[in-house]
């Protein structure tokens, strides 16, 4: 009686604790979660920036896909008409960290002329920057700014 208690107990404990490892932050999946929106940010550019190109209107998504050796920031901008191209995330404070968080500004060229409005698929931009498991060290938040919001994701 008490040898199929006691295996019963120690089953019981093993498969409480993976639910714990699921969540953990050893798991790689979990490194960064959802991304979230806040209004508001300025257009102006600041002093230390370099790169003149105006950025992108809204940042409408952002995730962080995890690889052997770093992980992948993935942003989709959405321009207010089709025909902007050469987009990249800019980095500010020289790419160093603040309070944890690596703050990026999504940087597109505007097309020449006046292009038509176009649906949003058709208009929406896509930019990835790889960061090495190195750079990934005390970062808990990337945030990408734009012109009328910004994106963050969190460990």
């Amino acid at each position: 009686m008490r040898a199929p208690l006691l295996a019963t107990l120690a089953l019981i404990t093993l498969v409480s604790a993976c639910s714990t490892v699921g969540q953990s932050r050893l798991n790689p999946f979990n490194w960064f979660g959802r991304s979230t929106e806040q209004q508001g940010t300025t257009a102006e550019v600041p002093a230390e920036v370099a790169d003149r190109r105006p950025m992108v209107d809204q940042v409408i998504s952002l995730r962080v896909d995890k690889l052997p050796g770093g992980a992948i920031v993935h942003a989709t901008g959405l321009p207010p008409r089709q025909g902007f191209w050469d987009t990249d995330l800019v980095a500010e404070n020289d790419g160093e960290p603040v309070n944890g968080a690596l703050v990026y500004q999504f940087r597109i060229q505007e097309p020449a002329g006046a292009p038509p409005a176009g649906t949003q698929q058709s208009r929406e931009v896509t930019v990835g920057r790889f960061l090495s498991d190195q750079r990934l060290e005390g970062i808990t938040t990337i945030v990408v700014k734009a012109a009328r919001n910004q994106r963050s994701v969190r460990r």
